[in-house]
């Protein structure tokens, strides 16, 4: 599937947003990959995550992890299709933990999958949180990759589509995006 063709997936399906956001990052951006979006349609959810599934099929997984919440849905799918237990990790206190009863074993093989990635943090410190526990990564799967190439977080990493976007600091926002009213859609402000 082409980047064109998966680019008007998600503006057809009203996934793609115009305006100006705060990304989960920090990073103000004109654009926003709103994967719910399109993930509430069972036909694309299968297709992305089955090209997740296929490019990891190879390797040993015990377990598929994402970043809570948008990671959820997609890595339940790529998990599903990789017939493997499927977990997340979400904020308390502000730090990424483990918990709702689930475990990671020393020595488990981990594949973590996101919706999303600009900066990739969330996806690190759910790498970090599981290598603490003394668990493996084999490698990360992401539906969209936006960070232009900058967040190479594992040797083996895949994106179903890599979409070239343009963010910015707070700082370097431009004038004429300062002047379109802020919106926050990411989930890190969420804390439960």
């Amino acid at each position: 599937m082409s980047n064109q063709t998966i680019l008007k997936i998600f503006k057809d399906t009203g996934a793609l947003l115009e305006g100006h956001f705060v990304l989960t990052s920090g990073r103000h951006s004109a654009s926003y990959f709103q994967c719910a979006k399109v993930l509430q349609h069972p036909e694309h959810l299968s297709d992305f995550a089955a090209q997740i599934a296929e490019h990891f099929n190879d390797h040993l997984i015990d377990t598929v992890i994402s970043p809570a919440i948008g990671g959820i849905v997609i890595g339940t799918e790529v998990g599903r299709q990789l017939g493997t237990k499927t977990i997340f990790a979400e904020r308390k206190d502000g730090q990424m933990t483990i918990r709702r009863g689930f475990e990671i074993a020393k020595g488990e093989k981990i594949l973590v999958v996101e919706d999303v990635i600009t900066t990739g943090g969330s996806v690190k410190e759910v790498m970090d949180c599981c290598e603490s526990m003394g668990a493996e990564i084999v490698g990360v799967g992401v539906v969209v990759d936006r960070s232009n190439g900058s967040a190479s977080l594992h040797k083996n990493q895949f994106a179903v589509t890599k979409q070239e976007a343009v963010s910015y600091l707070e700082e370097e926002v431009p004038e004429e995006l300062m002047k379109v009213p802020v919106k926050k859609p990411g989930s890190r402000h969420l804390t439960k």
